[in-house]
């Protein structure tokens, strides 16, 4: 069996396609490479997101704790108000009643 001519030509075509694959092959790489540092890069910026959130999240929680001393706080005083208006009348009576006794004794 007579064996095949290889011609500068074909081996000009195989040496451009093992040129072309490799340069795949290493634009992969680069591809790869960008994506993993990218990755990275995203995934410190999501830690500090997760930290700045988990601080905000701890901040409103005492700011809760806060308002909620704060409601108690207001309620107690409503009542103490509202006890005082009941016994307004009465003190102011008594004070009445007292001055009207200087100044008649």
């Amino acid at each position: 069996m007579p064996e095949p001519e290889v011609t500068r030509g074909d081996l000009k075509r195989v040496e451009t396609r093992v040129e072309f694959v490799a340069q795949e092959v290493d634009g992969e790489k680069l591809v790869s490479r960008y994506i993993l540092q990218q990755t990275r890069q995203n995934g410190d910026d999501l830690a500090i997101l997760k930290a700045r959130v988990e601080r905000i999240e701890t901040e409103l929680r005492e700011m809760r704790s806060d308002i909620g001393g704060l409601k108690s706080d207001l309620s107690g005083l409503r009542s103490d108000f509202n006890s005082s208006q009941l016994k307004l009348p009465g003190l102011i009576a008594e004070v009445m009643r007292e001055v009207l006794r200087e100044t008649r004794g």
